[in-house]
């Protein structure tokens, strides 16, 4: 028997009415590429995305399915975007910026992108690849002054586009089911791989993550996106800010430490989110020139990897600023978990429940885990037993876009994460290290994100980055990469081998440090694995 409820369809579509007639008033903030300030309402975007509905149908021939790539910054047309593209039926795919020009003419062509808007800024990344595209019909011109000249083809702008349209559109009925957007993998094992969301995903991932016990969000907030809109679409914070009604603020390109903490004070920013990589760079940057005013900033959301107990404990002594670690994927939509303390965690010490704090946390609800061992046993709940991270839930993907990747997912439907992690009595999975990145010397053992947290608690560490190199006895030994808060700073490997030993054992320390300017980062912020190894593929000189 069918329960005798209303079909209502679950869409990109129903966020946008939501937040139109609900919080209409609430502000849209972007920090431009060329520096200016723009500010505008939900209610000023609903208007305009309706102009660019029309647009994408009647100007620029967009029907229902097809692929309409963006390549672009944070900001408030990029958020239009996300909302008309989808809305009409089409799918929003946001491409990596990041990305090497091969990796991105490979997803414009596996997409098959009719149309790509594009930031002035990032057109001659563009210009280098327009004759290799093969399905690109218009490339649409955002933040662009009116004399820029581009040696790309069937070019217009933005605003003379949605200028010439009206604001009277109305929405077609969509199945929630219906793909809404895409973003690719970064590739970092290959060719990057497409990931296609639902509107139905799409709606129960944002609605989910407003919730107090994940990312507690509220018409109260005023919240920095910090994470790029190209990047697992912003996870899926331009969605549930129009659920929650939070302020949303948007900076662009201006990711820099020191840009970041003039947005927050400027903005009275309360919640943010960003990889630990940024985080890092932010509260060293404000340690070297502490703000002459408390920020307004709550909390900000981690994910990405892990986030050092060291930075979590930094921000709060310092600035009072409280760090939320949480975890997914590209393919989850992205967020799967986060780690917040119970009542019954009350009468813990600070450092018990700093270490509950710094596990990537309890699944949401709409989301499985399990951990499985190398002998295909599930592993018990004990916080120790190690294992392969699988997950599956309403926002989880079930395949590839156009690849018969049968590996990544269990017969049973589960998808296999690559991730090595525990998981504990109250459900809280803590990630050891991926399966790539462990490190095995001597048949034991080491995990490669327990060295870099430990390191960057060393007051003298601003990053640090721990991989195998070869090694004729042991075959594998751990290498670490040292990045220095100061550059004129000292400090010797033999001082650090005693700081790393109140925590590990002898065959686990690293032996050899290499002491650089900046680690090599992925196109989305993480620590580059593949680059580090490929540049100490025969160990250390």
């Amino acid at each position: 028997m069918e329960g005798l409820m209303m079909d209502y369809p679950l869409t990109t579509n129903t966020i946008l009415e939501y937040g139109n007639s609900v919080y209409h008033h609430k502000k849209i903030i972007s920090h431009l590429p060329d520096g200016t300030r723009h500010e505008y309402r939900f209610g000023d975007m609903y208007k305009r995305c309706k102009r660019l509905a029309n647009a994408l149908v009647h100007k620029l021939g967009i029907t229902n399915g097809n692929m309409v790539g963006t390549f672009a910054w944070n900001h408030g047309p990029h958020v239009e975007l996300y909302y008309a593209i989808s809305g009409i039926g089409a799918v929003c795919q946001t491409i990596n910026i990041r990305l090497s020009s091969h990796q991105i003419e490979y997803i414009i062509n596996n997409s098959e992108d009719k149309v790509i808007f594009v930031d002035a800024t990032l057109v001659p990344l563009l210009e280098k690849i327009a004759p290799l595209l093969e399905t690109v019909e218009y490339y649409i011109l955002l933040n662009a002054p009116k004399d820029f000249t581009t040696t790309l083809p069937n070019t217009l702008h933005y605003e003379d586009l949605l200028a010439e349209q009206s604001e009277d559109f109305e929405w077609p009925k969509l199945n929630e089911n219906d793909a809404c957007g895409m973003c690719y993998t970064s590739g970092t094992t290959g060719l990057p791989k497409g990931v296609l969301y639902s509107h139905r995903s799409t709606f129960l991932h944002a609605s989910t993550i407003i919730s107090p016990n994940a990312g507690n969000f509220s018409n109260s907030d005023t919240v920095l996106l910090i994470v790029p809109q190209f990047h697992v679409m912003a996870w899926g914070f331009p969605y549930l800010c129009l659920l929650s009604g939070s302020n949303m603020v948007l900076p662009s390109s201006h990711l820099q430490p020191d840009s970041i903490i003039k947005i927050l004070q400027e903005e009275k920013v309360t919640k943010a989110n960003g990889v630990p990589t940024i985080w890092l760079g932010v509260y060293h940057a404000m340690k070297m020139n502490p703000p002459k005013d408390k920020l307004a900033l709550e909390e900000y959301l981690v994910g990405g990897s892990a986030l050092p107990k060291s930075l979590i404990e930094g921000f709060e002594k310092d600035f009072g600023i409280k760090g939320v670690q949480a975890w997914g994927m590209t393919e989850t939509s992205p967020l799967g978990t986060v780690s917040r303390l119970q009542p019954k965690h009350a009468h813990l010490s600070a450092s018990e429940k700093m270490d509950i704090r710094a596990k990537q946390g309890l699944a949401f609800p709409g989301v499985e885990l399990r951990i499985v061992m190398e002998d295909g046993t599930l592993a018990p709940t004990d916080g120790k037993s190690m294992g392969e991270l699988h997950i599956k839930g309403a926002w989880t993907i079930q395949a590839y876009f156009k690849t018969n990747n049968s590996e990544s997912f269990t017969e049973d439907g589960w998808f296999k994460t690559g991730d090595v992690c525990t998981l504990d009595e109250d459900g809280y999975m803590e990630i050891k290290d991926r399966t790539k990145d462990l490190i095995k010397s001597g048949g034991e053992w080491i995990s490669s994100v327990a060295l870099e947290s430990a390191l960057m608690a060393h007051p003298k560490i601003k990053e640090a980055a721990v991989i195998a190199i070869p090694d004729a006895k042991w075959v594998e030994k751990p290498l670490a990469l040292i990045v220095l808060v100061n550059q004129n700073d000292e400090i010797s490997d033999g001082e650090l081998i005693e700081f790393l030993s109140r925590d590990f054992v002898n065959y686990q320390i690293p032996k050899n440090y290499v002491y650089v300017h900046e680690v090599p980062k992925t196109s989305v912020g993480k620590f580059d694995k593949k680059e580090i190894r490929r540049l100490f593929a025969e160990g250390v000189l």
